[in-house]
């Protein structure tokens, strides 16, 4: 019986780092992905010098993802 106990909480265990790794790679992409939005509006509506939508954009997409990586930890943590 102790066996299957330990089994059951290295599953758990397992399960915790499966999703915390795909909330760090979910927060990345989701910040790749705004800096990539803000680098081609500032290449459609800026002059060639300018990067406020790159930096609004980043600011956005860190945002963003952290308020979906604070969701996502209250589901794993009830």
């Amino acid at each position: 019986m102790p066996d299957n106990k330990e089994n059951q909480k290295t599953k758990e265990q397992l399960k915790q780092i499966a999703a915390l790794s795909g909330i760090a790679i979910q927060m990345g992409i989701t910040i790749y992905l705004f800096v990539l939005l803000g680098k081609w509006l500032d290449e459609k509506f800026g002059d060639s010098t300018s990067k406020t939508f790159l930096i609004i954009f980043t600011l956005i997409g860190v945002a963003i993802s952290l308020y979906a990586v604070l969701k996502q930890i209250k589901k794993l943590n009830p």
